[in-house]
């Protein structure tokens, strides 16, 4: 068979696993079991083209990586997160356009400086957005293309407005999860009686509960930093109903397929068994399972957006005077513990703040900066 014939069977097949999987995916009563017999169909299919793309990666390994290919991978060393990696490719994509395709290596701190000054002038962006992209810049120069920038010079820099956090009082939290059911509620307890950012709350497994003493361990947190923190324990009798339904979940999974949940880095070539083992099982895990990036079959956690729209529909219902979100459960946590006379030292190390400094807007939201004055009017 000539090579022509070949690549369009491989297209053929990508196409069809593809559709299959959309096929599939769609199905509000598709089971684990009918996923089972999807791998094994498209198997044959798969060995078959295999060798071909092993040949394309071979050649592909002969030519230098690309520019993006380059920050990706140095990002990936340096152990950034998958989101911000997705950021900075962001910004450099659009620093390239900005300047019309032309590439990073044959500009230096001119173009970055006439960049910044676009997005503050131009597209009046924030100045955490200004920020965040002239990091994105930084690294570029500095780890990919080692030509770092030095001064760039001066530029419009966006003004960074001084707000205070929306916080709710605990009947209106109450109020707001009386709206919620199921995992939804559990979640935003969580939120609210543990100080977890919502996607701490996603990323939560079996293991990271101890009921014995009370806690929950955040793992991989903002900064890559493991924490502690309260488990409330008006969430105990329902987390201890989400792992019972993990476990039957993992029982069936086990018997149709064995598919695994998503492990952090290498660890599933350090421990092949860890995906199917209940104590890294999560607590709230996906509807259905997906690719990863390696083209396996696994099960992730439940998406952020899904929980952000409960919330966002339960706090509506709740008729408050304020809008908020997930993150204002956890601003109400920390509110509610320096009222009841917390040291905000403890209540920096519950949130996992770096600096006491981010902490202590909390107090400005209190009013405890007027040191016992009073109004006039009383």
């Amino acid at each position: 068979m000539n090579e022509h014939a070949r690549l369009t069977i491989l297209s053929s097949a990508n196409f069809s696993a593809n559709l299959l999987f959309l096929m599939h995916m769609n199905h509000s009563s598709a089971t684990y079991a009918e996923f089972a017999c999807l791998r094994v169909l498209l198997e044959p299919i798969i060995l078959y083209v295999h060798p071909l793309i092993e040949g394309r990666d071979m050649d592909s390994h002969s030519r230098p990586p690309k520019l993006m290919d380059r920050v990706k991978a140095s990002m990936r060393v340096k152990r950034y997160s998958p989101r911000t990696e997705k950021t900075y490719c962001y910004w450099i994509r659009f620093f390239i356009r900005f300047h019309g395709i032309r590439h990073p290596a044959g500009m230096g701190g001119a173009e970055v400086c006439a960049f910044l000054e676009h997005l503050a002038v131009e597209r009046r962006v924030a100045a955490a957005t200004q920020n965040q992209a002239l990091n994105a810049l930084v690294f570029l120069y500095r780890h990919v293309l080692d030509q770092p920038l030095g001064d760039i010079g001066d530029f419009s820099r966006a003004k960074r407005p001084r707000r205070l956090p929306v916080v709710l009082s605990h009947e209106d939290v109450m109020r707001v999860l009386s709206h919620l059911a199921g995992p939804m509620h559990l979640m935003a307890t969580l939120m609210y009686g543990s100080g977890l950012r919502l996607i701490e709350t996603c990323r939560l497994r079996v293991r990271d509960i101890d009921f014995e003493r009370q806690i929950i361990t955040v793992r991989a947190g903002k900064g890559d930093k493991d924490r502690t923190t309260l488990l409330p324990g008006i969430s105990i009798p329902a987390l201890q109903r989400n792992i019972t339904v993990a476990k039957h979940q993992l029982e069936e999974r086990l018997q149709h397929g064995s598919v695994p949940v998503t492990l952090p880095h290498a660890l599933d070539r350090k421990y092949p068994n860890a995906g199917v083992s209940l104590a890294w099982q999560w607590l709230f895990p996906a509807s259905r399972p997906c690719f990863d990036d390696a083209g396996k079959v696994v099960l992730h956690h439940i998406h952020p957006s899904a929980v952000q729209r409960a919330v966002k529909h339960a706090m509506r219902a709740a008729s408050l005077s304020r809008p908020g979100s997930c993150h204002t459960l956890r601003h109400s946590f920390a509110t509610q513990l320096l009222t009841q006379g917390t040291d905000i030292r403890t209540v920096q190390a519950l949130l996992g703040h770096k600096s006491v400094e981010t902490t202590q807007i909390y107090t400005h939201v209190l009013g405890k900066d007027f040191a016992g004055v009073r109004s006039p009017l009383g």
